[in-house]
């Protein structure tokens, strides 16, 4: 109301009945007179502004004003009363406070002019927006973050209505398919499909919202996208359906797998290059192998019966020849069976299974016990874990290692070999794919030693860095190698000449079935 003329009621009901209203108003109710005098005061504003009535009634509304408002009041009013023109009486606005505490707050004021029989008052009615501000700068701000989060993502975002029209587009999405924002707004979405989506996506839309039977939409799932140039690329899209006030959008987040499909064919055709020359040279080594057992049968046949029954036909240096061809026989038949031994550690394996390394090692070590007697190995073994492996493929892994250890023995020294392991995890936090938890195996002895400069040599199949001191073919630490490899980790060793050999093999805790 722009202005009230009041005459005042004799009657003391209607007085007090109006007093009650005023001070029960959650609202705060002020009246000052013409020069800005309060004269009056309901509870509700000493409770917004924090002073007692006392405090207030006497002294100029400027008081419950900041600056600029607390010095420029008195001139409001002159100026009203001078030119009549409103700038808050009988309109209203949003204006801010002063409390006692010295706090600024906004509030809402309206001012009525009150004409009375002798003079002229105004009454100010003051609704404190604090709350209301807060959560309008709260939302403001949280709409601020979603907004900065989809301007800087790194995945596209884009929005559409129930027709498919693209409502919203981030800057990702844009550069993504090759367009600038205003070129995709406003468009149908099936712009940035190939065919065949490019014609049925409508259709996609309309069987969703007939049928509700989701293809995509809170699902994801990899589909091709079409770029401003032509260019037609694999995205993984997830789409979300969000239920307005009044409608319904649906938001898509598009990731971009061109390079992760790149590496994945690349990988893919790799693999099978890999398998197919793997399953050549495994043929090859078995079908070779086994081969060659035939006519070295009969170099062994033939060269015991001459031993046999020609001994007394040949001569001492005969006899000699015979025993040495004999010899590299046994070596060639030795040779030939571990090549076998290594081309069955990928062609022959089983499943894996969880295997308990401690049981596996316990029966190598069984297995061993003559050869640990005869030369009094000490053996120092500390728990192993279980793990998922292939059972078999364990045992020749420790009983390559420990018949290595104890063969490679000082003359004058009684062979140490100690078992140990401990767990660690290839990438902190990770432990849900095969491969991500790792157990170390350390097989370590005071034998003889190598120099590191042929560690690489010592996994390679018929290398041998000891001549002919030592029985073997050279094959026992490439089957090694290749054991420890196919169950997800590697092997190498720590060694000096004469102060021993430490070799480290790992494996995965967990492994791909096959």
């Amino acid at each position: 109301m722009e202005e009230t003329h009041l005459t005042p009621s004799h009657n003391p009901d209607d007085q007090a009945r109006l007093q009650a209203i005023i001070d029960a108003a959650i609202d705060g109710i002020i009246t000052i007179d013409t020069r800005g005098r309060i004269e009056s005061v309901n509870p509700a504003v000493s409770a917004i502004f924090g002073y007692q009535p006392e405090e207030m009634i006497g002294n100029n509304i400027s008081m419950l004003m900041p600056e600029p408002d607390h010095s420029a009041h008195d001139q409001y009013i002159e100026n009203y009363q001078r030119t009549g023109q409103r700038k808050i009486i009988g309109i209203g606005r949003e204006v801010k406070g002063l409390k006692k505490d010295g706090t600024v707050f906004p509030f809402l004021l309206s001012i009525s002019e009150v004409k009375l029989q002798d003079s002229v008052i105004y009454t100010g009615i003051i609704h404190d927006i604090s709350r209301q501000k807060k959560a309008e700068v709260a939302q403001l701000e949280s709409e601020h973050k979603i907004q900065s989060i989809i301007q800087t993502a790194v995945d596209g975002i884009i929005t559409i209505d129930t027709r498919g029209i693209i409502e919203m587009v981030n800057p990702a999405a844009a550069r993504l398919f090759g367009y600038h924002e205003s070129e995709i707004l406003g468009h149908n979405i099936s712009l940035l499909m190939p065919e065949p989506d490019h014609s049925a996506h409508d259709g996609y839309m309309d069987n969703y919202q007939r049928t509700g039977k989701r293809k995509i939409i809170g699902i994801g799932r990899e589909v091709s996208g079409l770029k401003k140039d032509g260019t037609v690329f694999p995205l993984f899209l997830s789409i979300s359906e969000v239920q307005l006030a009044d409608r319904k959008v649906y938001t898509g987040f598009i990731h971009d797998i061109t390079q992760q499909k790149i590496s994945e064919e690349r990988l893919r055709r790799y693999a099978a290059e890999l398998e197919r020359s793997n399953r050549e040279l495994q043929d090859f080594a078995y079908v070779s192998s086994h081969d060659l057992q035939e006519p070295l049968r009969k170099i062994q046949a033939f060269g015991d019966r001459l031993k046999s029954k020609e001994k007394g036909n040949l001569s001492e240096q005969g006899q000699d020849y015979v025993d040495r061809m004999l010899n590299a026989a046994v070596r060639m038949q030795n040779l030939i069976n571990d090549l076998l031994t290594f081309s069955r550690v990928t062609t022959k394996s089983k499943g894996f299974e969880k295997v308990s390394l401690d049981a596996i090692l316990t029966e190598v070590l069984s297995d061993l016990e003559i050869t640990i007697e005869r030369t009094g190995a000490e053996i120092e073994r500390y728990p192993l874990p279980i793990i998922e492996a292939e059972p078999t493929q364990m045992r020749q892994l420790f009983q390559n290692l420990i018949s290595n250890a104890i063969k490679f023995r000082k003359d004058n020294e009684r062979p140490h070999i100690r078992i140990s392991s401990t767990d660690f995890q290839r990438w902190a936090h990770l432990t849900a794919t095969p491969g991500d938890e790792v157990v170390k195996i350390v097989v370590e002895d005071n034998g003889i030693g190598f120099e590191e400069k042929y560690l690489d040599r010592i996994f390679n199949i018929f290398q041998r860095l000891e001549g002919q001191k030592y029985e073997g073919s050279g094959v026992g630490l490439a089957i090694c190698r290749k054991i420890a490899i196919k169950h997800g980790g590697d092997i190498t060793a720590r060694s000096q000449p004469g102060k021993g050999t430490q070799f480290i093999i790992t494996l995965a805790k967990k492994n791909l079935q096959e």
